[in-house]
């Protein structure tokens, strides 16, 4: 070889190093697969919803829970269930891969129906937490045109019971909350929390001019002497917090009561309310916040929201989300993960035409972190089974496939 041959080659590979050792690392993107499953599905529960709850339960899975010293739980398993007309599955997490026990109709049939309890509007789910219980009741359809609605927040309270050697029924404290003067509550699913300690209901009423959200509760220390025309007040504008309480000789109302109410957002094109997406410490803020979509059949608006002391305040938004299901009423087409096991949750949700998931981070403000086409339209359910980075996601399709989103 030629000096000029030899100095060429090595200047090659010189280049060739360098560029090696200068490299980025390269980043898998998600592996989209669908689940081989013998039935087309059409409903889908995630881990912690009460049909996950109950097969977990039921004994019709052989889970191994992990006991503490003394017996306690200390983990969970992570477990959804989904179903069709032909049967359903469970699906669990070990060692980084997904186990599907098959469920027959009679068993998910029985599990799926005690959601919506008696009283219940039809199709409806109940939000539980500990011995409470919430429920939309009283369907009401304005005219044909319409969505129907419910006209009562139905909460349910299980009162203690003293030990006693013969048995007694548990007492339970039934009330009955209206969505206030010319107004209903839409029929999306209540849901849960507490907030300072105090238990809340979030749900969504609708009225002339599009929906509110609301919190539904009993009032506090701080809102004790505010009237109770205040209580339901909405804030003048969007993000700014409503007038301060004025004191009252009165004495408050401690019943569950509206504490405060959003103001009214317009409906998109097809006319459909706000939906809740989650609610929880998304944000690392030290306090839960309440994620909504407004006009989800439209530009698909995703909401942050905070509750303070009698106010929601917004305070952040982005277009282009949504979590209103075409599928089975009542589906979940959201969840909550951490994916990259940081400690700080992110939310997972259908872009506005449902052709792609993304993956959004809440905690400052709002921020898509990626976006995975999906092989259809999601449909009846998102779900996160797992923690960090071993976290698989499930959504419910149109055509009834379950695609699995693998790290």
């Amino acid at each position: 070889m030629s000096e000029r041959g030899a100095l060429s080659a090595l200047l090659a590979v010189s280049v060739l190093v360098a560029s090696l050792l200068g490299a980025q690392p390269v980043r898998a993107d998600p592996v989209v697969t669908i689940l081989d499953l013998p039935f087309r599905a059409r409903a889908m529960r995630g881990p912690g919803s009460e049909v996950s709850l109950a097969v977990a339960t039921s004994g019709l899975l052989p889970l191994a829970r992990p006991k503490g010293l003394k017996g306690e739980v200390v983990e969970d398993e992570p477990l959804a269930v989904l179903w069709g007309d032909e049967g359903g599955a469970a699906l669990t997490l070990a060692d980084g891969k997904v186990a599907t026990t098959l469920l027959g109709v009679e068993a998910i049939d029985g599990l799926a129906v005690s959601e919506t309890p008696r009283g219940a509007v039809p199709g409806t789910r109940r939000a539980t937490l500990g011995p409470l219980s919430a429920h939309l009741s009283d369907p009401i359809r304005p005219n044909a045109s319409e969505f129907e609605r419910a006209g009562t927040l139905t909460l349910r309270e299980r009162q203690p019971v003293g030990m006693s050697a013969d048995p007694k029924p548990v007492p339970i404290v039934t009330t009955a909350v209206s969505a206030g003067p010319g107004a209903a509550f839409a029929l999306r699913r209540p849901i849960a929390i507490l907030i300072d300690g105090r238990p809340v209901i979030v749900a969504v009423t609708a009225q002339e001019g599009g929906s509110a959200l609301v919190v539904v509760g009993k009032p506090s220390a701080e809102l004790l002497g505010k009237p109770s025309a205040e209580l339901d007040k909405p804030s003048a504008e969007l993000g700014k917090p409503s007038a301060e309480p004025t004191k009252s000789s009165a004495e408050p109302d401690k019943a569950w009561a509206i504490l405060a109410r959003s103001p009214v957002q317009a409906a998109g094109p097809g006319g459909q309310s706000l939906t809740l997406a989650a609610i929880g410490d998304v944000s690392k803020a030290g306090q839960p916040r309440i994620v909504a979509v407004a006009a989800p059949d439209g530009a698909g608006i995703l909401q942050l929201w905070a509750y303070e002391t009698g106010t929601l305040r917004l305070v952040g938004e982005a277009t282009g989300y949504t979590t209103l299901s075409p599928g089975e009423g009542g589906a979940d087409l959201s969840a909550v993960l951490d994916a990259d096991g940081d400690g700080v949750s992110e939310l997972a949700v259908p872009v506005a035409d449902r052709s792609a998931l993304a993956i959004l981070s809440l905690k400052d403000g709002i921020r898509e972190v990626t976006r995975i086409p999906l092989p259809g339209l999601a449909a009846f359910g998102v779900a996160a089974i797992g923690h960090g980075p071993r976290t698989r996601l499930l959504v419910g399709l149109a055509d009834g496939r379950v695609a699995l989103i693998s790290p």
